[in-house]
């Protein structure tokens, strides 16, 4: 699979809602609503299922995404993602790691690869 990582260190090539939107898949998008409202607690629509990702420019995020504070952070220091960020780890991103340690692995493996 293509890898798309976000600022945080996940795959949004992996995202159900970003494979719902580059497939254009209605059915998928209801599909992702039902499920994360359920999970998340929250009312979504398969109006509110897309996503371009969250490096791809374009104002089709989803909703948590758009409204990132990580990824505020990478566009405010000019980064792609935090793995090049020299505060890197900080608070916010080892809150993010407690709940989604793939993240973490992700960056660390970009680092990896810089140094």
């Amino acid at each position: 699979m293509d890898k798309n990582i976000a600022c945080c260190g996940l795959n949004c090539a992996e995202c159900p809602t970003y494979l719902a939107t580059q497939n254009n898949d209605d059915g998928k998008r209801e599909k992702v609503a039902g499920q994360w409202s359920k999970q998340f607690g929250m009312k979504l629509t398969a109006q509110d299922i897309n996503c371009d990702g969250c490096l791809s420019g374009s104002s089709r995020l989803f909703g948590h995404c758009r409204n990132c504070q990580i990824r505020a952070c990478c566009e405010t220091k000019g980064i792609d993602n935090c793995a090049a960020c020299d505060d890197y780890p900080c608070e916010g991103l080892n809150a993010l790691f407690a709940f989604i340690p793939h993240a973490r692995a992700s960056l660390e493996a970009i680092r990896n690869q810089s140094v």
